[in-house]
Parts: C-alpha cells; sequence; structure tokens
C-alpha cells in the first residue's frame, strides 16, 4: 500500500514539474518576442566602448536575462 501512495506521489511530481517547466518555456518565449534586438545591440555598443569584451558581455546579460551567452556573442560579432 505504501509503495502505491510513494509512486503516485511521485507521478504527481512529475507531472507538476514538467506542467511549470513547459510555463517557463513559454515565458521565456514571450520575453524574448517583448525584447527590441535593436535595444540590445545599443546597450552593448555602449558597453564596448567602455569596457573590454567580457564585462560588455556580462553587463549586457545583466540587463537583458533572456539572452543566453551564445546569443550575446553574436550580438558582440555584430558590432566588431
Amino acid at each position: 500500500m505504501s509503495a502505491l501512495i510513494i509512486w503516485a506521489m511521485g507521478a504527481v511530481l512529475l507531472l507538476i514539474n514538467i506542467m511549470l517547466r513547459t510555463r517557463i518555456l513559454r515565458l521565456e518565449a514571450r520575453l524574448k518576442e517583448l525584447s527590441n534586438p535593436q535595444e540590445q545591440l545599443t546597450f552593448l555598443r555602449q558597453q564596448a566602448a567602455q569596457k573590454d569584451k567580457v564585462p560588455a558581455l556580462k553587463a549586457l546579460r545583466k540587463q537583458y536575462p533572456e539572452l543566453s551567452l551564445i546569443e550575446a556573442n553574436k550580438l558582440w560579432q555584430q558590432i566588431q
């Protein structure tokens, strides 16, 4: 009986995890839709004038947390 309860709780937790992960992915996609790449490029150009590559990319990702490191690096390559 207790094994059945443990199995059922595990299944419920797995379903909750899947639902939350799906919600997070949808929210991240919506956030990327709302962000403006031109604003990101402008911000990165300002940072690049003052800093080297790594600090500028860190500042960009702090300002725009939805950006991955790969996306930030592609933006850096665009301004070079």
